[in-house]
């Protein structure tokens, strides 16, 4: 621990005090069943010095006590030598440090690297043990420098990432590093067992909804090379980067279904397959850190009972009875506010995940450029009680001076737990409000499960003014990381207890007695009884909510006292999860042995909802987490793919750097390179947009770097060169035309310049599209780039297209945006293909078309240009002007025009039913508002969509004060024109419409606990429209949660009659629309 006390200091009575003498003596029976682990481990060390004589190595032969640290143990291995005086021009010159410490492990080199360990819990030890070796061997080495080389590869990382992750100058701690470390184990272990071939061809298989495609065809084309060996060749889809590879049925490749799905003919190239050795890694200068790095020992190897002091150099964190404390020394700003008659204090609690396990407040004092408290706070919670990821959190309140009372403290302990936000304040037991202005956490336990000690000075974050972005506040809060910007950043000084050793969390307790000093944790064999019929009903209906249903005490009681029963049934652990006190050891050693001796969870089929809830930032707990994971890992790439945008998120409710989710992250991209492609630009994303957390996701992409590959790196580096020059031009178009809201022929003019100054210095010959990686774009074809009249001023670029295969003749269109954050936009578009799946189980093809958008950077990123489509409004000013969104056979009048022949025209109408019914649905479950005739859109083939999602979950627009979205839906007279029908007249068309519409609201209904955790993950993340369980509340109601499936299907058809009566109010905004121009830039995504 870096805050440690010397010897010579008086330390503390937490565990040496007289009772605790008195409680060892009664604990004697309970202690004398364990062996006291202190044996003597005899280790040969090589030195790194070698004999003058034999030019051997020097070797030293040394009894170590198994309760050494392994500080401790360099220490004395250099006493020893020096002792002998054997080469003391080195070992008197250099300390332990200047050392490493290295052994051999199935030719393997691992490093012994946390010097804080207990030696006898190294893997070390157990290695030798397994190989029944007396005497293990371990080399010291002078620490290696590293290479010029490699500090350039660094270099090139960094700049890759977006973010230097050798910066330390913001750390308390070494975490940052030590993750690194860490990381390298699953990351070699990932890359010895990839299949070479098959990750350099990454083949795109998706099997659900299997059914659906079983019955279509299509023509199979080929391009076949003369003289061709059918052993040496593979196929290839024409002008794309995908592969068919590999042992499964022909419909089950992605792009096979695509053209099944749009009736389009597959075109396939043979061809020589990618080179292997394209995806070499560059060679690690790290040994493998010993796998139990950071991991402590048990609560018998480091408790201080029936031991000799003298021999004590680690104790056990549940040896410590006393309260916890922190003395708060006060706080420093270098800024004042404006209002000099304010008063602030300081407000500590302690949380475990979102449950609030104790509190304290300071007194108030005047607000001044330094306030100093110097106060211990003693908080209602035992050292011992402490579970790991237990979070010390400081927020810093104000008020006004004649409203606060300022003596005393007031407390606020909750072991129980039911959750509280981050954001609550104490206000001195009155009513008056007060503001929360900085906040800043701190682990009590640390990464390698150690205590915190010492003094600390954290620089805090800033709330959020007002006018300012406040959406991923809820998030932010929940960072242990402090504020990088220390200069102008208010700090806060505290004091921990500290003790003459470093004090572990240990991993567990041995035997049968572990629930607790002897007794079974909270309520003897409670647990175990059977529930009694009157009580299951209760129990069934309490496991039946769904995830936003707040748990009574009642119910928590009732499922922490029937906890193996609950343990029979997978659907109820985050109800009981969410009961346990984790403020209690014994509650928390009781529930990691149910987690451990139930074999239920892993038999149990996958439930990806279920499995993801345990993964929100309720649940802070490693056992529960790694138990959600480990169900995540069964898991195929295709849905890997479809839930990437929330286990993404979901790292941030992470305690830790290093966490099972992250190496499931890890492992997952190392072996399919389209989840690497999309895991390296949502971290990106967030490095550039989230300073609370780019640490964690920046040691989480250097992990993946490493071990992407060369080919990987280099189309990473081409991506990240594009964008960086296209955001260049962006911003300096904005700066020439700020005033104005149309675009001028100069604008452009200028635009095509700049594009061209860039084609022609130094801009990527190809690049990967970033929202679509199997397609590869090249050069810009300027004369049909364009500045888009919106505000943001985004640019409509085309690229030819860079595979010299491709059959199209199509430009690849993309919009390139700085100045809006898509993250919305991307987290609708993928609950879109969530819901496309599970309609497709159904056998129902919506014919849903979610569009590539990818944010690239901090409010960057690229949207794809629809080829062959236009918006509603442009099809209806093209014939007669603005009154055309009353004309309803305009539309219908279009997609004949767009048809070859009738049976093209009906196929179209086909199309135009079953996506507008998706939609419909889709739209309304998630509320997405603002729909208009200019961000509704259209193909040639009938396909509908919806663009723009600027607002979802009922947070609608209004104009003039009122609301603009007077129905659940849009389905206006024109669209009911396209299915023959008008006014409350029916068709067959309809008819379908309607019976399209209900399977597929039903269908989502059934998955309702799915929809409303993905929605709920991502309540934290930074987007205006999502920071409130009201908001995800929008869903539950628009599905109709807890109503009989009859009344359900009843609900949504008279959703679709109220669209038919009012469809004329939906006309009517849509002519305002054209009129008066509310929302500009018309041909925002036509082509």
């Amino acid at each position: 621990m870096e805050q440690q006390v010397s010897d010579e200091e008086e330390p503390q009575p937490v565990v040496l005090r007289e009772e605790n003498r008195r409680r060892r003596r009664k604990m004697k029976a309970f202690t004398s069943t364990f062996s006291v682990a202190m044996d003597q481990i005899a280790i040969e060390f090589v030195l790194p010095t070698t004999t003058k004589s034999s030019r051997s190595p020097d070797t030293l032969l040394l009894e170590v006590a198994g309760n050494w640290t392994v500080e401790q143990v360099k220490a004395q291995v250099w006493l020893r030598v020096v002792a002998t005086n054997l080469c003391p021009e080195f070992y008197q010159k250099y300390s332990p440090d200047h050392c490493i410490l290295l052994y051999q492990k199935k030719g393997n080199w691992c490093e012994i690297y946390d010097k804080h360990q207990v030696f006898q819990t190294l893997d070390c030890i157990r290695y030798w043990k397994a190989l029944k070796k007396d005497v293990g061997k371990i080399h010291l080495t002078c620490r290696p420098q590293p290479s010029e080389e490699s500090t350039q590869y660094q270099r090139y990382l960094n700049y890759l990432i977006g973010y230097d992750v050798t910066d330390v100058s913001n750390v308390h701690d070494d975490e940052l590093e030590f993750t690194r470390r860490k990381l390298l184990t699953p990351r070699k272990i990932e890359l010895a067992d990839r299949d070479p071939k098959l990750y350099s061809m990454d083949p795109w298989i998706t099997s659900k909804g299997a059914a659906l495609w079983a019955t279509l065809c299509s023509n199979f084309h080929y391009l076949f090379p003369e003289d061709v060996c059918e052993g040496d060749y593979i196929l290839r889809v024409c002008g794309r980067e995908e592969y068919i590879y590999g042992n499964h049925p022909v419909r089950d490749f992605h792009w096979v279904r695509q053209c099944l799905k749009n009736g389009e003919e597959i075109h396939l190239v043979l061809e020589s397959a990618p080179n292997p050795g394209q995806d070499l890694v560059q060679k690690e200068d790290w040994a493998q850190v010993d796998d139990c790095t950071g991991v402590a020992g048990t609560h018998e190897q480091l408790t201080i009972d029936e031991k000799d002091h003298e021999r004590v150099f680690t104790i056990s964190l549940w040896d410590c009875h006393r309260k916890f404390r922190v003395k708060v020394l006060g706080i420093d700003i270098p800024a004042l506010p404006r209002n000099p008659e304010l008063i602030v204090y300081v407000e500590a609690s302690i949380f475990h995940g979102q449950q609030l396990l104790a509190q304290e407040r300071t007194s108030s004092k005047a607000f001044t450029e330094e306030v100093l408290w110097n106060t211990w706070l003693e908080f209602n919670i035992r050292i011992r009680d402490l579970p790991k990821g237990a979070r010390l959190s400081l927020q810093v309140s104000c008020g006004k001076a004649q409203t606060q009372i300022s003596k005393g403290t007031s407390s606020y302990q909750d072991n129980g737990g039911s959750p509280v936000g981050g954001g609550s304040s104490s206000h001195d037991g009155n009513k008056t409000k007060s503001r929360l202005l900085y906040y800043v956490n701190l682990l009590l336990v640390d990464h390698r499960s150690l205590l915190r000690q010492g003094e600390f000075i954290l620089h805090m974050w800033k709330m959020p003014e007002k006018t300012e972005d406040n959406s991923s506040v809820n998030a932010d809060k929940l960072t242990s990381a402090t504020n990088p910007d220390k200069a102008s950043s208010m700090a806060v000084a505290i004091l921990l207890d500290k003790y003459c050793y470093p004090v572990a969390l240990p991993k567990s307790r041995e035997g049968k007695e572990a629930g607790g000093e002897g007794r079974e944790a909270e309520g003897g064999e409670r647990g175990q009884r059977e529930m009694p019929n009157h009580l299951r009903k209760q129990f069934e209906s309490i496991v039946e909510t769904d995830p936003l249903h707040p748990l009574s005490q009642e119910d928590k009681e009732l499922l922490w006292h029937f906890r193996e029963e609950c343990m029979r049934h997978p659907r109820a652990y985050p109800k009981l999860l969410g009961s346990v006190r984790w403020g209690r050891q014994e509650a928390v050693l009781a529930t990691h042995r149910l987690l451990e001796r139930s074999s239920v969870w892993d038999r149990s089929v996958l439930d990806v909802g279920l499995a993801m809830q345990l993964l929100d930032c309720h649940y802070s707990d490693a056992h529960v987490r790694s138990m959600a994971v480990r169900k995540l890992e069964t898991l195929g790439d295709d849905d890997v793919l479809r839930y990437l945008l929330q286990l993404v998120q979901a790292v941030k409710f992470e305690p830790y750097h290093d966490s099972a989710l992250a190496r499931f992250l890890l492992k997952r991209a190392l072996r399919s390179k389209r989840i690497g492609h999309f895991l390296f630009w949502f971290l990106r994303s967030e490095i550039a947009q989230s300073m609370h957390y780019q640490q964690r996701y920046a040691v989480l992409l250097e992990a993946y770097l490493r071990g992407c590959g060369e080919d990987m790196l280099q189309d990473f580096r081409r991506q990240v060169e594009m964008t960086e020059a296209l955001q260049k031009v962006t911003r300096e178009i904005k700066a020439m035309s700020a005033e104005k809201y149309d675009v001028s022929a100069q604008v452009v003019f200028q635009l095509r310049q700049k594009l061209e100054n860039l084609q022609t210095s130094g801009l990527p010959e190809s690049f990967r599209v970033p929202y679509d990686p199997g397609l590869r774009a090249g050069a810009l074809v300027v004369k049909q780039c364009k500045v888009m009249a919106s505000k943001k001023r985004p640019l409509w670029l085309q690229f030819k297209r860079a595979d010299p295969t491709t059959l199209s003749s199509d430009t690849i269109g993309v919009i390139f945006k700085d100045g809006d954050d898509l993250r919305q936009d991307m987290l609708i578009l993928q609950i879109l293909l969530i819901m496309e799946s599970i309609w497709e189980e159904e056998s129902l093809d919506l014919s849903l078309l979610p569009y590539g958008c990818i944010s690239t950077g901090n409010k960057i990123g690229m949207i794809e240009i629809v080829r062959d489509a236009t918006t509603i409004a442009n099809i209806q000013q093209s014939v007669v002007g603005s009154t055309g969104a009353f004309k309803d056979e305009i539309l219908n009048q279009w997609l004949r025009d767009k048809c070859v022949s009738e049976e093209k025209f009906q196929q179209a109408v086909e199309r135009f039913v079953f996506s507008c019914g998706g939609y419909c649905v889709a739209t309304y479950v998630l509320g997405v508002g603002d729909r208009h005739n200019d961000n509704i859109m259209i193909t040639e083939s009938g396909n509908l969509f919806h663009i723009d999602f600027g607002h979802i979950l009922g947070n609608y627009k209004s104009f003039l004060g009122i609301s603009k979205e007077r129905v659940p839906f849009v389905l206006t007279p024109d669209f009911l024109y396209v299915m023959g029908t008008s006014g409350k007249k029916s068709s067959p068309h309809f008819q379908k419409f309607q019976d399209v519409c209900v399977r597929a609201y039903l269908a989502l209904r059934h998955h309702t606990n799915l929809l409303v955790i993905l929605f709920s993950m991502m309540l934290m993340t930074g987007m205006p429209q999502l920071t409130s369980k009201e908001d995800i509340e929008y869903i539950r109601e628009a599905l109709t949660v807890g109503r009989p499936e009859e009344e359900a299907q009843r609900h949504l058809l008279d959703q679709i009659e109220i669209c038919r009566d009012k469809g004329w109010t939906v006309q009517f905004n849509w002519f305002l629309h054209l009129v008066l121009g509310i929302k500009q830039g018309g041909d925002k995504r036509s082509a």
